[in-house]
């Protein structure tokens, strides 16, 4: 506990340069946000991304993003919203295209996301997050009967999703769906650190009922660290592994999964119990059916 406050600094700088980046540069929103058209097509040989790109562009499509997923004869098409075209009209000029390239190329699904609908997701998304950090709290404030543990785990969890979002905002990596599923999931690995060094502090304290608290955080997290390192290792090993051969469809998530794993482990054995502690955690709050005079009294 004697070093949180360099953790503290960290924390602070990472997260100020996280959120200054995205009220400045914003997030790379895909067509899940935004809107547009999501096409799938597969061709009889492996598909010429770039090819297929630069003739998107010639026939007049704006932006289109191409790439390989599955095989090297499968690609993804997204294109930004046209209005003035239907989805039938679309799917005829993606074949025309397409057929230019490969006479037997064929466009497999595709689907038109609409500007209304991306804005609910947005929203969606924005509630997920807040009712999950909503129930922590109360989950928290419940098992170990403190606000003090609560507020701890709820900033620690908040930390971890804004350095994501920041990561993506600074690199401007397509920020999708798929992200804020690695979002919520990251809260939910950071969350489990948190509350297997709270059950230790509470442990602690019950054997340890005349420490100074600041002792008893610095002794539960010591025995807690190898086991929190030793599985965020391993996690960390299949991610990487994902990141890096998963192609470029399960890029992001992996990158946010890694991000996100890498500031839940700090977080989750740093700054929550310090955050606590700070707001003045003792034993008292931990067993507050215990009294003072009756408390002082046990072995």
């Amino acid at each position: 506990m004697a070093t949180r406050k360099v953790w503290y600094t960290l924390s602070a700088v990472l997260m100020v340069v996280a959120l200054a980046s995205f009220f400045t540069r914003g997030l790379n929103l895909t067509i899940d946000f935004t809107g547009g058209v999501s096409a799938e097509a597969r061709f009889q040989h492996a598909a010429n991304v770039d090819g297929v790109r630069e003739r998107l562009s010639a026939a007049g499509f704006r932006e289109p993003q191409v790439q390989n997923f599955g095989s090297s004869r499968d690609i993804a098409i997204r294109l930004p919203p046209d209005p003035k075209l239907t989805a039938t009209e679309l799917r005829s000029r993606l074949e025309a295209v397409l057929t230019g390239i490969e006479p037997s190329a064929q466009v497999v699904q595709l689907a038109v996301v609409g500007p209304q609908v991306g804005s609910e997701l947005k929203v969606s998304a924005m509630w997920a997050l807040f009712f999950t950090l909503l129930l922590i709290f109360l989950y928290i404030a419940v098992r170990f009967h403190t606000w003090r543990l609560s507020l701890g785990a709820i900033l620690a969890v908040m930390h971890d999703p804004i350095l994501v979002i920041g990561f993506f905002s600074l690199t401007q990596l397509p920020f999708d769906l798929a992200v804020v599923a690695a979002i919520l999931a990251v809260v939910g690995y950071s969350l489990n650190d948190t509350v297997v060094v709270f059950d230790r502090i509470r442990e602690r304290f019950e054997t340890n009922r005349r420490s100074p608290p600041d002792v008893v955080l610095d002794q539960s997290i010591n025995q807690t660290l190898s086991r929190t390192i030793m599985t965020k290792v391993v996690t960390s090993i299949v991610v990487v592994a994902l990141l890096f051969l998963g192609g470029p469809v399960l890029k992001g998530f992996s990158a946010a999964l890694l991000i996100g794993i890498i500031a839940g482990t700090y977080s989750s054995i740093y700054i929550s119990s310090a955050i606590a502690l700070d707001f003045g955690l003792t034993a008292e709050h931990v067993f507050p059916t215990v009294k003072k005079a009756a408390f002082d009294q046990l072995p």
